[in-house]
């Protein structure tokens, strides 16, 4: 270990793992978690440099720019913290929708100046270069080219450093960030995850390795192989919001509600502190939808409020939170009239508005309005066609199975049953393809739960029940599929099927608020 690592991981250890002494009062250091990220900057830098590497592994957007650019003003040598505000300003790398315009040319001027100034090193070189491949001709090529730049980029510096785990850890996150939501064998994620354990068994305090396997085991059938991360994260970077708020992704994919509203607890509160409106706004979505599930219903009208009452974001997470939760308030308990009435909150984001426009159509169409949402219908047709213009046909495909749930509902309303479930059908058919965003725990509700649903008004509940059995499959532990799953087997004179969902209902619920749904699946289980 050179001399300049050494004092590196020294004085990171200082700055990451003890606490400090101010006026006579101990106080907590802040927790990002342990890296050693090897550089020739001056050693009056390292634990700065440091600092900014574990928060950007923890996505701390704003804090990690500033961070590095302090770097470069006590060390103006230091090339490679141009490396760290390029990537930082990528912004989620599995979100799909990358840098900003804004964010893109900031970059573009950090790795023109990291080049100006020459890194001292090879390797310091190729770090810029890797991330300069994600930039490169930004206005004319889209998401999907830059992120498949990216990855080859960083591919082929691990493969040129093997011994930095550093390298190995960066690529195996932008490998995963090329993983397609309707590529449903998970390619890119399980090889992503395959260099993330070994790194995990190394480095069982890093922030990104904890935080990248979450990432790359977020989806149905691979979920479980996440949970060791998940409760790891959170302990080792306790002082980043997104920290907090991240194992509930895969608390969510396996039912794990009380963990999911905990973590969430941890995370907006640590993200008031932060003025972090976005990450603030992504926990309480998580949390909400988490207490809906558990019948915390007092406990998720709090989460409305709080969510009405935060402004500032400026990132995608923030606008789709806001729209989503009073959605989630209204449907998850079935109050149709409610869920008519939720009022748009426009955004530049078309797929977070239709979450809006969704939830009134679905709630005017159960309460016996058919015009009124036919009219949300024409929204949501208008927000689908603006994302098919755009280009960004995931979302679009999420907008039209919520535009053919949102008419097969409307036709229901005006009796045609039998089109209503051919609509229906093909909303959840469709959406099977995909899989959900990261933006969201879930959809507002399943397509194929709402098929359910309709199958078991036309009394066919032995289809129903292979419908909510086939949902839970994909989203465990739902409040409404289970009491859909329980209802159709019991009306399928399936008494044991019946008695167990009932019985998983209760377990889960039976301490939330008061609910029919409850209410008649303990009358069932003290009748059986």
């Amino acid at each position: 270990m050179n001399t300049y690592t050494l004092m590196a991981a020294v004085l990171v250890f200082l700055v990451l793992c003890t606490s400090s002494f101010t006026q006579g009062q101990t106080k907590s250091a802040e927790q990002f978690g342990t890296v050693d990220f090897a550089n020739s900057c001056t050693p009056a830098v390292q634990a700065t440099f440091q600092r900014g590497v574990a928060m950007l592994h923890s996505f701390r957007y704003g804090e990690t720019e500033k961070t590095f650019r302090d770097v470069l003003t006590q060390d103006p040598s230091c090339a490679i913290a141009t490396w760290g505000i390029a990537a930082i300003l990528m912004d989620n790398p599995l979100g799909g929708l990358g840098s900003s315009p804004q964010g893109a040319e900031r970059a573009q001027r950090a790795i023109d100046e990291g080049r100006r100034i020459g890194a001292k090193t090879q390797r310091e070189g190729d770090y810029i270069e890797a991330v300069a491949a994600y930039y490169q001709d930004w206005a004319n090529r889209p998401e999907r080219a830059r992120q498949q730049s990216r990855a080859k980029a960083f591919e082929a510096l691990a493969a040129r450093y093997p011994g930095d785990d550093e390298a190995q850890i960066f690529y195996a996150l932008y490998l995963a960030g090329t993983q397609l939501l309707a590529d449903q064998s998970y390619v890119a994620y399980l090889k992503a995850a395959d260099i993330l354990e070994q790194q995990f068994a190394k480095h069982p305090d890093h922030p990104g390795v904890a935080h990248y396997l979450i990432h790359s085991y977020d989806a149905p059938p691979i979920a479980q192989k996440g949970l060791p991360a998940a409760r790891r994260y959170a302990a080792i970077a306790p002082s980043a919001p997104h920290a907090l708020h991240m194992p509930s992704h895969i608390f969510t994919r396996v039912g794990a509600w009380a963990e999911s509203t905990a973590t969430n607890q941890r995370s907006a509160a640590a993200a008031k502190g932060d003025k972090d409106a976005d990450t603030l706004l992504h926990s309480l979505d998580y949390m909400a939808y988490a207490y809906l599930q558990l019948a915390r219903d007092s406990d998720a009208r709090r989460v409305v409020e709080e969510a009405a009452q935060v402004s500032g974001a400026n990132r995608y997470a923030g606008p789709y939170a806001l729209a989503a939760i009073p959605a989630r308030y209204a449907v998850e308990r079935g109050d149709w009239r409610q869920a008519s009435k939720v009022q748009p909150i426009p955004s530049k984001y078309p797929f977070a508005d239709a979450l809006t426009y969704f939830a009134r159509a679905l709630g005017s169409a159960r309460s016996g309005d058919p015009a009124s949402a036919e009219n949300d219908v024409q929204q949501l047709a208008v927000l689908r066609d603006a994302l098919k213009a755009a280009k960004n046909e995931y979302w679009a495909t999420e907008v039209e199975v919520s535009r053919l749930g949102a008419v097969a509902w409307a036709a229901w309303a005006r009796g045609k049953h039998e089109e209503a479930v051919g609509l229906m059908q093909s909303a959840a058919d469709t959406e099977d393809k995909n899989e959900k965003h990261i933006v969201t725990p879930g959809r507002i509700v399943p397509a194929r739960e709402l098929l359910g649903e309709m199958l078991l008004e036309l009394k066919r509940p032995a289809e129903a029940l292979k419908e909510f059995e086939a949902s839970q499959l994909r989203e465990p532990d739902r409040f409404r599929g289970l009491y859909g799953a329980a209802r159709a087997a019991a009306q399928s004179g399936d008494l044991a099927r019946a008695k167990r969902h009932f019985a998983r209902l209760v377990d889960m619920a039976g301490q939330g608020d008061s609910r029919p749904e409850l209410a008649e699946a303990r009358k069932f289980l003290a009748a059986n």
